[in-house]
């Protein structure tokens, strides 16, 4: 690259801010935006420029990130946005936003001359943070250039599902392999809560499948959060997990599949976000199998 293009990132949480640290990082000029401005902030310190608006940031930005809660939110930051947008300008829309969300994203686009790439990405805070994200993506293949050097600095690897962002084919992958993530994150707490109940030792059980078909990384991974009480700071937010489930379901139903596992999934995170669980990493859904908190 002889020119250093210009990233606007929308929406600093967790994993907007590693995605902008490390776009800065790669050499990329990165302009960013957060709804509470303090979170964005600290970014100062990697040379990212904070501005109060999302029309600040996205003002001579190459390229628009948006990661953001879910799609209507991304749709409202996006319009706040929109006369500070230049015709031409790469969209990567990196929010989890569901099947009906992408198509009404897309329809923005089209009407402001943005080239749209639906862009989720696999990962949580550790692997957004040291720049090993998978980012599933879908978009016309004559702008892939533009949005290269983007995906290198964040992501390991990038998927391309298709050459229509619109068509939410990086979007939908993403919502199955979510669903995977979920339920086994929702197994994972009941299987600690029944040992519990049953006065089982969890490592007994670890013991028994260890090395077999039934053992598994993400398994042992989210229940050492629990076991430890390492659940804060989040890798995956139960709140933005709960959101995702609800997605996930609304998507099988609106195919003609019903989802039980997802939808019971959402309940448990819901309620465990009611129980005060909200920002914690999804793992605390733990707690949705019990009344009160379990004594330590």
């Amino acid at each position: 690259m002889t020119d250093r293009i210009t990233v606007s990132v929308l929406g600093t949480g967790i994993m907007g801010a590693a995605m902008a640290r490390n776009l800065a990082r790669a050499g990329l000029g990165v302009r960013a935006w957060n709804r509470t401005r303090a979170k964005a902030e600290p970014l100062t310190a990697d040379g990212v420029t904070v501005t109060d608006t999302p029309a600040e940031a996205v003002e001579g930005a190459d390229v628009v990130l948006t990661m953001l809660y879910d799609g209507p939110a991304a749709l409202d930051v996006l319009r706040e946005a929109a006369p500070a947008l230049r015709s031409g300008v790469a969209w990567v829309q990196s929010t989890t936003a569901g099947l009906e969300a992408i198509a009404d994203l897309a329809a923005f686009a089209r009407e402001h001359g943005l080239v749209f790439f639906d862009a989720p990405v696999l990962g949580t805070r550790q692997p957004a943070e040291a720049g090993q994200l998978t980012v599933l993506a879908a978009g016309p293949a004559e702008h892939r250039d533009t949005v290269a050097p983007v995906f290198d600095a964040v992501g390991a690897r990038t998927v391309w599902t298709g050459e229509d962002g619109g068509a939410g084919s990086a979007t939908r992958l993403k919502l199955v392999a979510n669903s995977w993530v979920i339920a086994a994150t929702a197994a994972t707490g009941e299987v600690l809560a029944l040992a519990r109940s049953l006065d089982v030792d969890p490592e007994a059980f670890f013991g028994l499948i260890e090395g077999g078909p039934l053992d598994m990384g993400y398994l042992r991974a989210k229940a050492r959060l629990v076991l430890d009480d390492r659940l804060s700071p989040p890798q995956f937010a139960v709140t933005t997990a709960a959101k995702d489930a609800r997605l996930i379901v609304e998507a099988g139903r609106s195919n003609g599949v019903r989802l039980d596992v997802a939808a019971a999934s959402a309940d448990r995170l819901e309620r465990a976000a009611a129980q005060g669980h909200g920002d914690e990493d999804m793992a605390a859904a733990y707690f949705a199998s019990f009344d009160e908190k379990p004594s330590a």
